[in-house]
């Protein structure tokens, strides 16, 4: 079955800039109505009865909504609130890394300034719309040349759309470097000095290789280099026999380099030897002052992959429900018990095998059920993604969990639509707001109640939106966004082909 994403963006970005002495050149990827002789009595009991099918005037339950105060969505704390131990994870056992908003105090090196909101969902559907049409030009074989620069936009991530970032340490002796980790990204890199044609803005320290006892570069005869093919779309370099790889993301934005190897500092007592891993001569564009990208997807060359043998290819995270408060990312079999999370299953898409895809079969709002065919689901089907912000929903499924949660929030006023988000209200005259649960259904009974803090989306107190919009088609592929994800460990049993949900993860 074909799968198609909305408003696929099939332009291809060519950077014809020559990385020094590289001398490589990629190619260019490019209902049944009662009858009428029905009692009373059966009328009315199906008038009560009606509510998880009907559309009409909805009654608002205190046990079905939630109240935000409103000073919530906006947080304005400047100091970090660290990460307790997660539900499910053991203190002495998993490796774990703290997970912060690249935007927040969290953040190692600073917040940079205030979080412009309107400008995530730019980048966020930007990201969506570069997701699917971009890897079907990921078989592309032909190979390097001598001259230019032409690089395939591959990639499905869109780099600053990635709002969350953890730190590493490459080389020996360690240099901490902040990384994007995302799940739709499979080569992790990071920009290297003596950066030989650009690097962007980075945010603390650059990675030098000429100081790590334990770097090295990779061969363009080994048959790691030859692995790029499926990890970039691009048939990899060489320079002076040295593999070389070349990557854009859907945002055009670029990294050219090494494809280099060498000890991962995961914590004080963890490291992953002869990592390979992306060393960045040419990097431009919105990479948010980080080093570069975490891949934790399911290629070969993934961190996921690489690290199979150390953590059996599971991984879990938690992001936290503000900017102003830590997650986490953590590492191996031992980290999450199977008690404390419901797992649904994780499954293989052929034609998109380095993505996560899961099976959701209904949506719950202020304790209703929609009346939603699970075909409508299973249509596009539904990835999880780690950087997509906002969760994508087939129109048929997204137009009733709008038509509900609007019976729910009558009593406020409207306000214009906000990019992508097309149910809005003005609360700047309200100190708090009541809103309906809001709850997705997945395969083997797994349900992901959202926390509250991931049903609104504020853009100001005068612009506050529902946080999920509609794709241009039932067929186009769903997406369950990191919003919705908020406050849950999120369990990757990559191996196990399940994924779990452990409620209040982050403490």
């Amino acid at each position: 079955m074909a799968v198609s994403v909305a408003s696929r963006s099939s332009e291809a970005f060519s950077s014809q800039m020559v990385l020094g002495q590289m001398g490589y050149t990629a190619p260019i990827f490019s209902v049944n109505f009662c009858h009428l002789a029905c009692s009373t009595a059966w009328l009315l009991s199906l008038l009560l009865s009606s509510s998880t099918t009907s559309y009409g005037e909805t009654t608002d339950q205190p046990t079905h909504t939630v109240t935000i105060q409103i000073s919530s969505l906006f947080p304005s704390s400047a100091t970090c609130k660290p990460s307790p131990t997660p539900s499910g994870v053991e203190p002495s056992g998993p490796t774990r890394l703290n997970l912060v908003h690249k935007e927040g105090p969290c953040d190692p090196y600073g917040p940079k300034g205030p979080i412009n909101m309107t400008q995530i969902l730019i980048h966020d559907q930007a990201r969506v719309n570069s997701l699917f049409s971009s890897t079907q030009r990921q078989n592309q074989t032909t190979p390097a040349s001598a001259s230019g620069i032409t690089i395939p936009a591959r990639d499905g991530s869109i780099v600053n759309s990635g709002n969350y970032i953890v730190t590493l340490g490459l080389g020996t002796p360690k240099t901490d470097v902040s990384l994007i980790f995302d799940t739709g990204s499979d080569l992790t890199w990071t920009q290297c000095r003596p950066c030989a044609r650009f690097c962007h803005k980075q945010v603390g320290p650059i990675f030098d290789p000429s100081k790590s006892k334990t770097f090295a570069n990779i061969s363009c005869r080994s048959a790691i280099c030859s692995q790029l093919q499926s990890t970039t779309g691009t048939h990899p370099g060489c320079s002076s026999g040295t593999c070389v790889y070349a990557i854009q993301y859907g945002d055009q934005s670029v990294s050219v380099g090494f494809l280099s190897k060498d000890r991962l500092t995961l914590s004080a007592s963890d490291s992953v030897e002869g990592f390979y891993f992306g060393c960045g001569q040419l990097n431009r564009g919105l990479f948010g002052g980080s080093g570069g990208l975490l891949g934790l997807g399911r290629d070969k060359l993934s961190f996921v992959s690489q690290t199979a043998s150390k953590f059996g290819k599971v991984f879990s995270y938690c992001l936290p429900s503000t900017p102003s408060s830590a997650g986490h990312l953590t590492f191996g079999r031992d980290a999450v018990s199977s008690k404390k999370a419901a797992f649904t299953k994780l499954k293989l898409h052929s034609q998109y095998p380095s993505f996560y895809f899961l099976e959701m079969t209904g949506i719950i709002v202020g304790g209703y059920k929609l009346p939603i065919p699970t075909t409508i689901f299973s249509l596009g089907e539904t990835l999880i993604d780690s950087g997509t912000v906002i969760t994508r929903l087939q129109p048929t499924a997204y137009f009733a969990l709008r038509a509900k949660f609007r019976q729910f929030m009558k009593r406020y006023p409207s306000a214009p639509a906000l990019q992508i988000l097309d149910t809005c209200y003005d609360l700047s005259g309200y100190s708090s707001v009541s809103v309906p649960k809001l709850a997705f259904e997945f395969s083997n009974g797994a349900v992901v109640d959202v926390d509250p803090s991931g049903i609104l989306y504020p853009a100001s107190m005068s612009q506050v939106c529902l946080a999920v919009a509609p794709n241009q088609d039932d067929s186009d592929v769903g997406i369950f966004g990191n919003m919705q994800q908020l406050t849950y460990n999120v369990v990757y049993d990559v191996a196990g082909g399940r994924l779990g949900f452990g409620s209040h993860g982050c403490n």
